[in-house]
């Protein structure tokens, strides 16, 4: 199941003719295995190394090469948004190495700082003008407070653009729904724990679902119930490490 199979990520890695050292292996599921590598001096970086490991007898080598060169391109064109990490390098050829953000997930904060999800929504809104979907707003795990009480997104790994499928009307198409629903699951965060800030719009707008959205959550609720119970099976026998199950 995991992406590198047995093998675990690697103990060192030199980027830009610094070394850096594993200090914590943070997550090993099916499409990537991430950890946090610090230097001589402190500094850390995070390396996120994509699926190199067969499954079921597929080679599945060319799926974590295509999904790393997404991540790439995307990591590129934000690279001037102070509140999207850095870009420092590659490892392998699945692997990308990017700054660590000194933060906590939205998802672990009880009190979130006035006007952070002002400036959130700022922030998808420049990446929406640069042709960009984030996709994963959804998970509150991926929208970090930093330490400066400025919102940080992290792992673009499902992020979308129409350079996906050319720039045809379909690409622009899924742009636009992709990037409302950005908007959409920004303004559900925002509604639970800052209500105070939401405006009378925003209100009739989180209530208002997209029929995709609808019916995506209809098809795929079986699928998460029965990924939940094998994840949950294969963490009991020891076949999965804890962090391999988000």
């Amino acid at each position: 199941m995991r992406a590198l199979g047995r093998r675990g990520l690697p103990e060192g890695i030199r980027v830009s003719g610094v070394d850096y050292w594993l200090a914590r292996s943070v997550k090993h599921d099916f499409f990537a295995a991430t950890g946090f590598y610090d230097d001589a001096s402190g500094r850390r970086v995070v390396l996120k190394v994509g699926r190199t490991q067969e499954f079921a007898g597929l080679p599945l080598l060319a799926l974590g090469k295509w999904l790393c060169r997404r991540e790439l391109r995307f990591y590129r064109k934000l690279h001037d948004l102070y509140q999207v990490p850095k870009l420092l390098g590659t490892f392998g050829p699945t692997g990308i190495v990017v700054e660590h953000v000194d933060g906590t997930p939205l998802s672990e904060r009880k009190r979130v700082p006035d006007g952070f999800f002002g400036e959130l929504q700022n922030l998808l809104a420049e990446l929406h003008r640069r042709g960009l979907a984030y996709v994963d707003a959804n998970k509150m795990q991926n929208i970090l407070i930093g330490k400066d009480d400025r919102p940080h997104l992290i792992d673009f790994q499902i992020s979308w653009d129409p350079e996906e499928w050319g720039n045809g009307w379909i690409s622009h198409r899924l742009l636009a729904h992709f990037q409302s629903e950005d908007t959409y699951h920004v303004l559900k965060h925002k509604s639970r724990l800052r209500p105070d800030e939401m405006t009378a719009h925003e209100l009739a707008n989180v209530h208002r679902k997209s029929w995709p959205l609808r019916a995506h959550r209809f098809l795929m609720k079986p699928y998460f119930k029965l990924r939940r119970r094998t994840f949950q099976r294969l963490r009991e026998t020891g076949r999965l490490l804890p962090e391999g199950s988000k």
